[in-house]
């Protein structure tokens, strides 16, 4: 299996969203009778879609509008919103810096203290939305934050990184142990990120409830330029299917897979789904919302790391409400927003009457999907053009 890159050296050939398309169905079905709720632990949501925990899209004012519009909205415990107790001044600060000046304004933003204090603050005030509290930590600081978090009322906790693995070797840290994480925390624990079949099903293997697919695809990421590494989304989130599914077949528990990063339309939602995914993690999307606390700007998480930073400020500009980008009525034609519309109505098209149904959609392999005729769009910079 592959090709050929080198003598006595194989690769193998991965897919990204823009070199696939799904074969519209025999069968097709009303969107608005298809149904794409999923559930994670013990909790079910409407609509599949977390906003990512960039401090430039999620503060606790826009997880509580997301919550009640049915979705998810992950706060990042280690942002400035548990570090400041007027951190909308430092987001002012990061979002007025120009793009020379910004890696660096970062870095020193970003070494002011996590206080614990804020940590229980900013998850009471999601809490007093009346909706799931979800945050996100490291995973050297999974345990401490954990404790912390769950103690203050959180639902449900992310412990994300670059790259997540269950063997993590280190001399000059504690490495986090997810099946001990689990044994000490009641609330469901998602991990991530990864992207190889054999380490997605390691990672279930320790009991944890879910899975971030994706190392690199973020729109404000620069890690597959700083390190190189990273797997085009389509492979990734099917290989991490096929494992989810075999992991399901041996132990009888469905861990659900989250595809995050490298989707910015409602056709790469559509084409994740279809890939395997039960739900998917979105950032630059819902920074281009009125409600994000960036106005149009967002950052990755490991962008100001103090030494190798693997992101970059970028500006996506505001173009709509939070509940316009989710349901509509889409004002752009470029599929940015109503993107729960999107979902569904591909459902519709490709007779899928559930998330599980998509996964089985046909895919085609099609590196023409988005030029072939649209030569109009190209020249004129709209629709697909742009």
């Amino acid at each position: 299996m592959g090709m050929w890159v080198g003598r006595g050296r194989k690769a193998r050939r991965c897919y990204g969203f823009d070199e696939i398309a799904l074969v519209p169905g025999a069968v097709t079905i009303n969107p608005n009778e298809v149904d794409i709720r999923w559930k994670l632990g013990p909790y079910s949501f409407d609509i599949p879609i977390l906003a990512a925990a960039m401090d430039g899209v999620v503060d606790t004012k826009f997880a509580g509008a997301m919550g009640k519009l049915g979705g998810i909205a992950v706060l990042n415990l280690e942002g400035v919103y548990t570090r400041y107790d007027e951190p909308y001044k430092v987001v002012e600060k990061i979002v007025a810096a120009s793009p020379e000046e910004a890696t660096r304004i970062l870095q020193t933003v970003y070494t002011e203290p996590i206080k614990e204090e804020l940590v229980a603050t900013r998850i009471k005030e999601i809490k007093q939305a009346g909706v799931p509290a979800v945050v996100s930590t490291i995973p050297q600081r999974a345990c401490q934050l954990g404790k912390i978090a769950e103690e203050a009322g959180a639902d449900i906790l992310v412990v994300q990184s670059t790259v997540t693995t269950v063997r993590h070797i280190s001399s000059e840290y504690e490495t986090v142990d997810f099946a001990r994480l689990k044994s000490m925390l009641s609330l469901p624990i998602i991990v991530g990120n990864c992207v190889t079949y054999n380490t997605t099903l390691e990672l279930m293997q320790t009991g944890i409830d879910g899975l971030l697919i994706g190392v690199g695809p973020g729109a404000a990421c620069t890690t597959r330029g700083v390190l190189g590494i990273g797997v085009p989304q389509v492979t990734a989130t099917a290989d991490a299917a096929a494992a989810r599914d075999f992991y399901f077949k041996q132990s009888k528990r469905y861990v659900p897979i989250i595809t995050d990063g490298g989707m910015s339309t409602g056709g790469d939602i559509c084409k994740a789904f279809a890939s395997g995914a039960d739900a998917v993690m979105v950032g630059s999307a819902f920074a281009k919302a009125q409600e994000a606390p960036g106005k149009g700007h967002h950052w990755g998480m490991a962008t100001p790391h103090a030494n190798l930073p693997r992101g970059t400020t970028i500006e996506v500009g505001t173009t709509g409400s939070l509940k316009q980008i989710l349901f509509g009525p889409a004002e752009l034609d470029d599929g940015s927003q109503n993107l729960v519309g999107a979902l569904r109505t591909s459902m519709g098209n490709c007779g899928a009457e559930s998330i599980k149904e998509m996964q089985l959609t046909e895919i085609i392999i099609a590196p023409a999907i988005k030029t072939e005729g649209k030569i109009f769009q190209q020249q004129q910079h709209v629709g697909m053009g742009k």
